[in-house]
């Protein structure tokens, strides 16, 4: 099974660079210890099972120091030449040294495609990443406005109750290419409204023809997923955005800590298998390759 893998994380513990690696306190993952190991490419390599790598695209992974987490993985990746790889990096757009931080990100790199900077805000602290409203501040949002003149998308993730927001900001960003992360993280799910919050939320971003989504993560918010209970959340979104907007993700290593890497991606064949061959190839290859320019 041949994918482009466009949602996935490395690090190297003894870099001091992601601290809560380094302690880890159960939160909205659960016992997330098994992952407190250096995980790097060769590490994904001997784990993929019957999965065929052809690309990678590398999303920070919640880094005290953004730059050295970029020049390790151009180290890292430089190796690996018959593997295509991009990079979305870390920058805090809410600092004023940001524009300087995204030129830098850029020169160390030709593989930089975009940042991502995670904006998850919720009212019960075990969902809660932040703890501010960074769309609503005036110096991340004249920061944000840099990306697109270096040519950088931006990964999106944020929970349903942010999704009106984030369709404002594409709507004044035309030219930048917005990638929402895990399906829009569906948390509330104790009801009706929670469900009604995340579809008419998907609907607004989807609005906004410069938004495509990642169908990923599951596992972060439904410990026991199966094939049935995440069918209705892909389908919806691909019914919502349309195929050539849907890109199917590993979140690697996050996500194995509830299946195996090949279980994750047999999983998404099977929820559309009966889609045309074509479509298959946009989902798991073609469109990772043409929104990262692989």
């Amino acid at each position: 099974m041949q994918v482009v893998d466009p949602h996935l994380h490395f690090w190297a513990l003894g870099q001091g660079n992601q601290p809560w690696l380094e302690h880890p306190t159960p939160n909205l993952l659960g016992d997330y210890s098994p992952m407190a190991r250096d995980i790097g490419p060769q590490t994904l390599l001997g784990e993929r099972g019957d999965i065929e790598l052809l690309g990678l695209v590398h999303v920070e992974a919640d880094t005290v120091n953004p730059i050295a987490e970029t020049q390790w993985l151009t180290g890292e990746l430089a190796e690996y030449d018959k593997l295509n790889w991009a990079l979305v990096v870390g920058v805090d757009l809410s600092q004023p040294a940001a524009p300087a931080q995204l030129a830098a990100q850029c020169a160390l790199s030709e593989q930089v495609r975009g940042v991502r900077q995670i904006l998850n805000v919720h009212s019960d602290p075990l969902y809660d990443y932040v703890g501010r409203h960074y769309m609503q501040e005036p110096l991340w949002r004249e920061n944000f406005a840099q990306l697109a003149r270096l040519g950088l998308s931006f990964d999106l993730q944020i929970y349903p109750s942010q999704m009106a927001q984030a369709a404002d900001l594409a709507a004044r960003h035309p030219e930048t290419q917005f990638v929402l992360n895990h399906a829009g993280m569906y948390v509330d799910r104790q009801g009706v409204e929670g469900w009604r919050d995340w579809r008419d939320g998907m609907r607004l971003l989807a609005a906004q023809q410069n938004i495509a989504v990642k169908l990923s993560g599951f596992g972060m918010l439904d410990h026991r997923w199966t094939v049935g209970s995440i069918r209705s959340l892909i389908l919806e979104s691909l019914d919502t955005f349309g195929i050539e907007r849907c890109l199917f993700a590993s979140n690697y290593p996050v996500d194995g800590l509830y299946a195996s890497y090949a279980d994750i991606w047999h999983a998404y064949a099977e929820v559309v298998a009966d889609a045309r061959e074509e479509e298959q190839h946009a989902l798991f290859v073609g469109n990772a390759q043409r929104i990262y320019r692989l």
